[in-house]
């Protein structure tokens, strides 16, 4: 296996060796071709401050709270809080090229030939795009939004007239955003920056360079890089999109040439990266079937006020403006009624979610397994 795939691999950042991809020793295996099967483990994500329970009860208790599945991260402010903030630019843009006095009356039009969207890059561009589950958009975090003008000029206007300041000795544009936690009613304050990658040039992470913002270039830079986070959005993208139907179905299917680039490098790392998003993909395909089965089970309790007291009702209503809105105008038995058919439905979508996660992986296990015949290896994942 060496020099075939890395056996510790990066899991938060260059260098840190802490995701192990090592297979199952007890079975490995060789067939009579002489072709020798390695077969690895289903993966979670580690999380040290939430695990998935065991019981049916307290899994369902934790989908109710939000909690039944997390989300790798890599910063500390609500995509919510900063999908707004980039709206706001955007918003400017298209303010500025509807204005023929404008001074970046042209810029503007030039910038937006393509979309809005395509000027947005990584996590706000699949947040905005709306490419992944509402659980998704609800729960990753992250500290920038990552652009892709080439209108420099115009961006550093753009982000000046929304209040970012350019920190002199870093050269990036900076904003202090607060915002309230819809639970504890507290306030956080975080710094929010963003950049054009243009500037950047070369990806970090891999040292390749960038070459746009759509989803396949998201994916050239996340399947490269590989961390934990880069591989928990590229599922979640996976779960949605299976280029059957969607609103991204032709961009899902161009996007997947990127995992065919990945694995004709036969890079380690790259391989490395394949074989883990195969393993966390198939285990979190299980525990949506998992969480479906759950839900149905245990979705009428939501009418049992002993369970789900009134006050538990406001509560759980506070995670979306519109389920507060609604509780505002209906009252909590119809709220209670509003709230059990949402779950119903989550129930419905989880199986096809796990379906497009199978096929998914099924595709990149084949592709692999072919670009190493001439080794006479073969990657599987236990069932």
């Amino acid at each position: 296996m060496n020099g075939i795939w890395d056996i510790k691999a990066d899991a938060v950042k260059k260098g840190d060796n802490l995701r192990d991809v090592s297979p199952l020793l007890d079975k490995t295996w060789k067939d009579d071709s002489g072709f020798t099967y390695y077969i690895f483990s289903k993966a979670t994500f580690n999380n040290p401050w939430y695990s998935i329970p065991e019981n049916d009860d307290k899994l369902f208790e934790d989908f109710v709270e939000g909690g039944s599945r997390a989300y790798p991260s890599d910063g500390s402010i609500p995509c919510d809080i900063i999908a707004e903030e980039a709206r706001k630019i955007l918003k400017k843009l298209e303010e500025c090229s509807n204005d023929p006095n404008h001074h970046y009356c042209e810029l503007a039009r030039d910038s937006l030939k393509h979309g809005k969207f395509s000027l947005v890059r990584g996590t706000l561009k699949l947040y905005l795009g709306k490419y992944t589950t509402r659980d998704w958009r609800r729960k990753r975090f992250t500290d920038d939004i990552d652009f892709w003008m080439f209108q420099v000029i115009l961006l550093d206007s753009l982000l000046r007239d929304c209040s970012f300041k350019k920190n002199k000795n870093t050269g990036e544009w900076e904003k202090t955003i607060e915002w309230k936690n819809p639970d504890t009613k507290e306030f956080r304050r975080e710094t929010l920056f963003a950049a054009n990658n243009l500037n950047l040039l070369l990806d970090f992470g891999a040292g390749s360079y960038l070459e746009g913002s759509s989803l396949k270039e998201i994916f050239d830079k996340k399947i490269k890089r590989g961390h934990d986070v880069d591989l928990s959005d590229i599922i979640n993208v996976a779960m949605v999109n299976n280029g059957i139907d969607g609103s991204h179905k032709e961009e899902w299917l161009n996007a997947l040439a990127s995992f065919e680039q990945a694995a004709n490098t036969r890079n380690t790392r790259t391989t490395s990266n394949l074989i883990s998003l195969c393993r966390y993909s198939l285990a979190i395909a299980d525990h949506l079937e998992k969480v479906s089965r759950v839900i149905k089970r245990f979705n009428n309790l939501i009418f049992d006020k002993s369970k789900y007291p009134d006050e538990k009702i406001k509560s759980l209503c506070r995670i979306s403006i519109h389920w507060e809105v609604f509780l505002k105008a209906n009252g909590l038995d119809e709220t209670r009624k509003m709230i059990h058919e949402f779950y119903y439905k989550e129930a419905e979508k989880k199986p096809k979610h796990a379906k497009n996660l199978n096929l998914f992986i099924y595709n990149i296990l084949k592709l692999l397994n072919s670009k190493y015949e001439y080794l006479k290896v073969t990657f599987d994942i236990e069932s």
